[in-house]
């Protein structure tokens, strides 16, 4: 009967940590599901369409499409600059972003240096990389900050000349962007102003006479893919398209979506209640179990045995 009782207490255990961890589990999921401001989106997987904001914000692989090479800029010491002062010894990576971006684009460059710190070639000898704010409200000093910050995680100052971090008027980023099928959509930050950007994530490869040879989606890039890109790029090579799996840089606004938050909280709130009663109730349980084998009577096994 002991052994029975015990096996049956087990079995109420595991059922209860199982739904405990279900439990768990659905917490976790709802608490994904709830973006909070900030947050990088990736479009709602309930639903077949982006949210309108996104439908310009997308990435147009124009491989083979020579980018501007006479757009002005002005570069991180703020001296004005072509973009073709940077073409033709050698290819470059290209990135669009803003350098005031409060989410994606610092996970872009974090993801790019990542990579590079394991490739090889080094900027400035091999290749070079263009780094070029979308924002032309963006000064020389703010790309400076953003140069030295990202120098000094690569690790090698030495390669400071392959380095540039790009400023510039809106008619030369307008040019920039539709070559590169970069799109980007003004929205507004915390205060209500537009002050922000929903764009997509995306850097490129480009061959030393300006084309685009090779584009790599999201956040993270593959260092051997990354290596093997620059070498073909190097060589004029044209890549292929790549699978259009988008990252957006995209503000989520509570307000727009109050109702849904507020159901989603009560939906957490509810699980979290059920689960410490769940676990208040195993806990009296195992307690009085135990209490329950104490005041047992110990068996005399000499009379058992004879």
């Amino acid at each position: 009967m002991q052994a029975l009782s015990k096996i049956r207490r087990d079995r109420t255990a595991r059922g209860a940590l199982a739904l405990a961890f279900g439990l768990v589990l659905a917490v976790s999921t709802t608490s994904a599901q709830v973006s909070s401001y900030g947050d990088k989106q990736m479009g709602d997987p309930a639903s077949d369409h982006l949210p309108s904001v996104l439908s310009k914000a997308t990435i147009v692989q124009k491989l083979n499409t020579q980018i501007p090479l006479n757009g002005e800029f002005r570069d991180e010491t703020g001296k004005t600059v072509r973009m073709g002062d940077y073409f033709g010894k050698r290819p470059a990576i290209l990135s669009l972003v803003y350098y005031n971006c409060p989410m994606l684009c610092s996970e872009e460059l974090d993801g790019l240096v990542g990579a590079l710190e394991m490739v090889k070639f080094k900027p400035g000898k091999d290749f070079d990389v263009i780094i070029v704010s979308i924002d032309p409200s963006e000064t020389p000093e703010i790309a400076a900050k953003k140069k030295a910050f990202y120098l000094k995680r690569y690790g090698h100052p030495d390669t400071a000349n392959g380095w540039h971090f790009l400023t510039g008027q809106q008619p030369a980023i307008n040019a920039l962007a539709d070559a590169t099928g970069f799109g980007y959509v003004r929205v507004p930050g915390p205060d209500g102003k537009l002050t922000q950007f929903a764009h997509a994530s995306a850097i490129e490869l480009v061959t030393p006479d300006g084309r685009l040879s090779q584009y790599y989606l999201g956040v993270e890039y593959s260092p051997k893919d990354l290596r093997l890109g620059l070498v073909e790029a190097s060589e004029h090579k044209i890549g292929s398209p790549v699978d259009a799996i988008m990252t957006y840089c995209y503000h989520y606004d509570p307000m727009l979506n109050r109702h849904s938050l507020i159901v989603a909280r009560v939906v957490q709130l509810g699980c979290l209640m059920t689960l410490l009663c769940l676990g208040g109730y195993m806990i009296v349980m195992f307690r009085r179990d135990r209490k329950h084998e104490k005041a047992m009577p110990v068996p005399n096994w000499k009379n058992v045995i004879g």
